[in-house]
C-alpha cells in the first residue's frame, strides 16, 4: 500500500530502529513508547488488521509471536505484554498489521 507508513518502513524508506528482521517480519522501536520497551512486530505484507488476517497466514502470525519472545528475550524482558489493537475502536491508528511488544514496567489491567 503506497500510503502506509509501516509498509515504507518495512521497504526502508522511512528510517526506524531496527531490532529484528526475517525474511517475514521486521521490529523496530516505537517512536512513542508507552513503555521502556515498546517495540511494534510487522509483517512486511500489507495485512489491514488482523481481522483481515487469512487461514493461510496462520504460519506468519505464529512467527510473529516467536519472533516477539526472541526479541524479549534479547531485551532481558521477563515479563512482557503483546498487544494487536483491531480497528479504530480498539485504538489502532496504523491500518497494517502490527503488535506491540512492552515491556520494562509492571502493567494493569484494563490498560486504559
Amino acid at each position: 500500500m503506497s500510503d502506509c507508513i509501516f509498509c515504507k518502513i518495512a521497504k526502508g524508506e522511512i528510517q526506524a530502529q531496527i531490532l529484528y528482521q526475517d525474511e517475514d517480519l521486521i521490529a523496530f522501536k516505537d517512536l512513542n513508547p508507552q513503555a521502556p520497551s515498546h517495540i511494534l512486530i510487522i509483517p512486511f505484507r500489507h495485512i489491514e488488521n488482523l481481522a483481515a488476517a487469512q487461514e493461510q497466514d496462520a504460519l506468519l502470525l505464529g512467527k510473529i509471536q516467536l519472533a516477539a519472545a526472541k526479541i524479549a528475550k534479547e531485551l532481558g524482558l521477563k515479563d512482557f505484554r503483546l498487544v494487536a489493537n483491531n480497528g479504530k475502536g480498539a485504538g489502532q491508528s496504523v491500518f497494517h498489521l502490527h503488535y506491540h511488544l512492552m515491556g520494562g514496567r509492571r502493567f494493569l489491567w484494563p490498560a486504559g
